[in-house]
């Protein structure tokens, strides 16, 4: 049951990354290869400040903001220098992992003697209940386990459902016409680099708070905690699409949540089956394999069915 809460909780946590990758994604079109080390930004930026006692309700903050400064940079050398997106991203991976070497002073720094926001929420559901542990079934949960699950399930909601908002306003409306079609956009007098730019900025956010709450759920910020999230992201917004199988943004959004937690759950089942460690990162590829294989392959199935009879 430890191993399922855990799956869970990691997957609504990284479903704020996946929400960003979204938003840069499938409306832009663009892949940012940097995604990786910005999340390791926000983890070191994060566990840095509270290490040195800065409360995690302001070091989470400043997270973001470096997060997003970051975005920033890669939306700089793309609309401004015209630079490949693919390098632009390449180039800003490749300058944070020294970036991030520099503000942790090291490849790691442990948490496990600071106060986060995990053990906060913990604690305060314990405060309040009275209870220590529940009994599911046959196991015997953690209290602050279920609590942190809750509260990593409420934030993803939350935004989920502000993003949703603010893509239906005349901003985001803005913002997605410059992704379906940026001549047109501006016509209207809409600056789609403008657009990319702060949807690159808003991403790199979002990627950062997932880093700083993963830093606060793991016990430790490690400058190689970021590899392969981008992918991981990539996947949930493809195996979300595959789910929901719709174009309302709304439906969309909360698939890549749903993905971001199905993704986790494939990895934690592997594992529990006795997979080696060692083979994580290849279990992952294969995971990302099918999302991108199987729903071609379905549709083509289903043309054919539809064709003969």
């Amino acid at each position: 049951m430890s191993l399922l809460i855990g799956a869970l909780t990691m997957g609504f946590l990284l479903s704020l990354m996946a929400l960003g990758v979204y938003l840069t994604f499938r409306i832009f079109g663009f892949a940012d290869l940097a995604t990786d080390s910005i999340l390791t930004l926000g983890a070191a930026v994060a566990a840095v400040l509270m290490a040195a006692g800065v409360p995690p309700t302001l070091a989470t903050p400043a997270a973001v903001g470096a997060g997003m400064l970051a975005g920033g940079v890669t939306g700089v050398l793309h609309t401004r220098f015209h630079i490949n997106n693919l390098l632009s991203g390449i180039l800003v991976m490749t300058g944070l992992y020294s970036v991030n070497l520099r503000i942790m002073g090291g490849s790691n720094v442990p948490l496990s003697q600071t106060a986060t926001l995990v053990d906060g929420v913990g604690d305060a559901v314990r405060h309040l209940t009275g209870i220590d542990s529940v009994r599911i079934s046959i196991w015997q949960v953690s209290v602050g386990d279920l609590a942190v699950l809750g509260g990593a399930f409420l934030l993803a909601c939350f935004l989920g459902v502000a993003l949703r908002v603010f893509l239906r306003t005349d901003f985001g409306i803005a913002l997605r016409a410059s992704g379906d079609n940026s001549q047109s956009a501006l016509a209207q007098g809409v600056s789609a680099p403008d657009m990319l730019l702060f949807s690159l900025m808003l991403a790199g956010g979002l990627s950062a708070l997932t880093g700083a709450l993963l830093a606060q759920y793991q016990g430790f910020a490690d400058v190689q905690m970021g590899v392969g999230t981008l992918v991981l992201g990539l996947a949930s917004v493809i195996m979300g699409q595959a789910l929901v199988r719709t174009r309302s943004i709304g439906i969309s959004l909360a698939g890549a949540v749903m993905g971001s937690v199905l993704f986790r759950l494939l990895v934690s089942i592997a594992l529990r089956w006795g997979l080696n460690p060692n083979d994580l990162k290849l279990i992952t590829a294969l995971f990302v394999l099918a999302t991108l294989v199987l729903p071609g392959l379905v549709g083509r199935l289903r043309k054919r069915t539809v064709h003969h009879a």
